[in-house]
């Protein structure tokens, strides 16, 4: 049984895409792509069917990863097909919980950063958007950090469903 991921922003140009490209690594990485989905969304619709921004892809290509990418919106109905909706600040957060048809969809929606113990209280991956690349750079670190716990995390998801 497949086990699916979606990654959640604003627009789904920049954070949610970064994530989406990092954590798929990461699950390749761990032979677990034939077990896990990996893909992002934004809570808004103006980018939908763009790249990701041009400033992602830099970051993401000079790391390693892919920066392939077509801009969606998150859909209610999709809570029913995810596993795992993460959001990128709690401002998502909320935005998706509210979202969720059911307390059970609700409760699938998680903070990136809390799967990084070293990010304490400060759960929030900043929108790099306005800034210049330097926001992006810090951008991909805290989504590297916290891909780590996820992928712990999911593992054991995946682990558990087929015990």
């Amino acid at each position: 049984m497949t086990y699916r991921v979606c990654f959640v922003c604003t627009g789904n140009i920049c954070r949610s895409p970064m994530a989406e490209s990092v954590f798929s690594a990461r699950v390749a990485e761990a032979g677990l792509d034939d077990q896990v989905v990996v893909d992002s969304a934004g809570t808004g619709g103006w980018h939908v069917g763009d790249p990701a921004d041009p400033r992602t892809v830099a970051v993401l290509e000079e790391n390693g990863y892919g920066g392939d990418h077509a801009a969606r919106q998150f859909e209610a109905s999709w809570f029913a097909d995810l596993d795992l909706v993460v959001a990128l600040d709690r401002g998502h957060l909320k935005a998706l919980r509210r979202l969720a048809p059911t307390a059970r969809d609700a409760e699938k929606v998680r903070l990136l950063r809390s799967y990084d113990p070293a990010a304490g209280d400060d759960l929030d991956v900043p929108d790099p958007y306005y800034g210049g690349m330097e926001g992006f750079v810090e951008c991909l670190e805290m989504v590297e950090a916290a891909s780590e716990g996820l992928l712990v995390a999911v593992r054991e998801q995946v682990e558990g469903r087929a015990a």
